[in-house]
């Protein structure tokens, strides 16, 4: 019996985005009506919403708010075509390192560039579009989930890092839908949660997910991860990813790579959960990828107290890349991908699956 999440991330309702507002999990949990192309810039710039798959998602509902917004200024078509490219294109840029920003807005461009309607058949084009890149989403991240369980031992701890769970997608998750998958089959399953400094999304928003489908977690540091693994307390970690390269080089939060370096020590086998649209092959290997470099203000502070000397220097890197050498398997909606990556990876694109 498969496993259904309660969280339902993002949707297109009406004419406007409906996400949950990530800023202010575990205090509350809200939804707001994202109804702007600019809104959406800022909701992913401030990490209203977060996580590569569904910032994929918010970026091709951002396009269709642009496209509803240059409709009402009476543009001859070739101009609204114009101008909502142009737009679609400063979209990508509220994040630099999750590829599927990139990925959302070009699905989009594609659509506005072969369509044969007029504004107002592009942008119910677009609105449909959009919709169905949610559906797949979930249907997507349930392969995923349903793929990796196949690899996750009867009565596993699973440590994870970062939040890749249904508030990381549309609402099942990578990473945690293993997670999900694994203990719909074996309800033995629990999962260990990095606190994720600096912005906590581990303590924040992993174990508020977890705990309210009602699945096992308990919340260590981030520093606390080899100390547990020694103990053999860690069957296997399971991440998610913001990009991975065409060699399996993956990038994702903070902090990962030292999980990574720890678990190949101890023997212990570590994962990447994600799906096919955050693989970039356009770069070779993990050097090329863009690592986001955040506020300072994200390290210094805690709940807007100074909890350092004033005025310490600080570097704030969102992302590290960790080697493919380190990582088990990547596991996708076509199946779990082994090393030699760049022979799995581009077999993998070669594999029909409902996209």
């Amino acid at each position: 019996m498969a496993f259904e999440s309660k969280i339902r991330t993002i949707q297109w309702v009406g004419n406007v985005s409906r996400m949950v507002d990530q800023t202010k999990v575990p205090y509350e949990y809200v939804m707001v009506d994202i109804k702007t192309g600019d809104e959406m810039y800022d909701a992913i710039k401030t990490m209203i919403v977060r996580g590569a798959p569904a910032i994929g998602v918010s970026a091709a509902h951002g396009v269709v708010l642009y496209a509803q917004e240059l409709e009402k200024l009476n543009l001859s078509r070739e101009e609204f075509i114009s101008k909502l490219i142009e737009k679609s294109e400063y979209l990508k840029t509220s994040r630099p390192t999750a590829v599927n920003l990139m990925w959302g807005v070009n699905k989009q461009i594609e659509i506005i560039k072969n369509s044969k309607s007029d504004i107002s058949g592009i942008i119910e084009e677009l609105k449909q579009n959009g919709i169905k890149m949610e559906n797949d989403d979930i249907s997507i991240n349930k392969r995923i989930g349903d793929n990796g369980a196949e690899v996750v031992p009867k009565g596993a701890t699973i440590l994870t890092h970062c939040n890749a769970g249904a508030l990381a997608t549309v609402g099942y998750g990578t990473a945690l839908g293993v997670v999900r998958s694994a203990f719909a089959k074996d309800n033995t399953i629990q999962v260990f949660s990095d606190e994720t400094r600096p912005r906590q999304q581990g303590s924040r928003i992993t174990t508020f997910e977890l705990k309210m489908d009602g699945i096992p977690v308990t919340m260590i540091t981030d520093g606390m991860c080899s100390y547990f693994m020694k103990k053999g307390m860690i069957d296997m970690v399971v991440v998610g990813a913001d990009r991975i390269a065409a060699n399996g080089d993956t990038a994702n939060k903070i902090g990962t790579y030292t999980v990574a370096i720890a678990a190949k020590y101890h023997n212990i086998p570590f994962y990447i959960a994600a799906p096919l649209s955050t693989i970039d092959t356009s770069i070779k290997s993990g050097d090329e990828i863009p690592i986001e470099e955040r506020s300072h203000d994200e390290v210094t502070t805690i709940n807007g107290k100074l909890v350092c000397a004033e005025g310490v220097n600080v570097i704030n890197p969102g992302f590290d890349v960790t080697p493919h050498e380190l990582i088990t398997g990547i596991i996708t909606e076509v199946g779990i991908l082994k090393p030699d990556y760049n022979v799995s990876i581009a077999n993998a694109f070669k594999t029909p699956v409902l996209r």
